[in-house]
């Protein structure tokens, strides 16, 4: 098990907060989509931000039922964790700096934007700096990890062109166009590249030092 003791009281709290802030922001959208279920559904998992912090969520409380004795889980492995992180991180990043200032939410809806974008990721960065061990990260994992980012861009692509509609404005076909498009979704998996070999980096001088 590549984790510290004594996560547990840790995990079992983010999960609730993670948790709290996904369902909070599903009724925020049911409102708005006058308590259509089945299209609130649709386009609260067409979001990268939803679906990363559902991973978060279950990764949280998958690991508030975990043993010390079992070392075989997926989310006890220091891969998946990194791997999440950074998921989780460029979550907040690219909100922060590119998106955060496009719409103004405000009561409700303002609480979920900061839980779900702010909030989660600083939670997750704080379990894994504090206890993921970081032994086991290898610089070839940096590669391997690009498999969910890339899945979703594919998901989304595919999706926008059935229905005509994308989640974020940087990958938004219809405004920009195909070569435009694609180029940012290319930036964005370097970026998360990037960031997986910083971690991956951040993680061998802890182990050292």
């Amino acid at each position: 098990m590549d984790l510290k003791e004594n996560f547990r009281p840790f995990v079992i709290c983010a999960a609730i907060v993670v948790w709290f802030s996904l369902a909070l922001q599903f009724h925020v959208s049911l409102q708005l989509l006058n308590n259509d279920y089945p299209a609130t559904l649709k386009v609260f998992l067409s979001y990268f931000t939803v679906i990363t912090n559902i991973i978060v969520a279950i990764c949280f409380t998958s690991l508030s039922f975990v043993k010390r004795a079992e070392s075989g889980s997926l989310f006890t492995k220091a891969s998946t964790l990194t791997a999440i992180t950074i998921y989780i991180v460029v979550v907040g990043l690219i909100y922060n700096i590119a998106l955060r200032g496009l719409a103004s939410p405000v009561g409700w809806a303002r609480l979920a934007d900061e839980l779900l974008h702010v909030v989660s990721p600083l939670i997750f960065l704080f379990f894994w700096i504090f206890f993921v061990k970081k032994s086991t990260l290898q610089y070839r994992q940096a590669t391997t990890w690009l498999a969910y980012p890339l899945l979703y861009v594919v998901f989304i692509v595919v999706r926008g062109y059935l229905i005509n509609k994308y989640p974020y404005p940087f990958i938004d076909v219809v405004q920009l166009g195909y070569p435009k498009a694609v180029l940012n979704a290319i930036v964005i998996l370097f970026i998360f590249w990037l960031l997986s070999l910083l971690f991956i980096f951040i993680g061998k001088k802890t182990v050292k030092a």
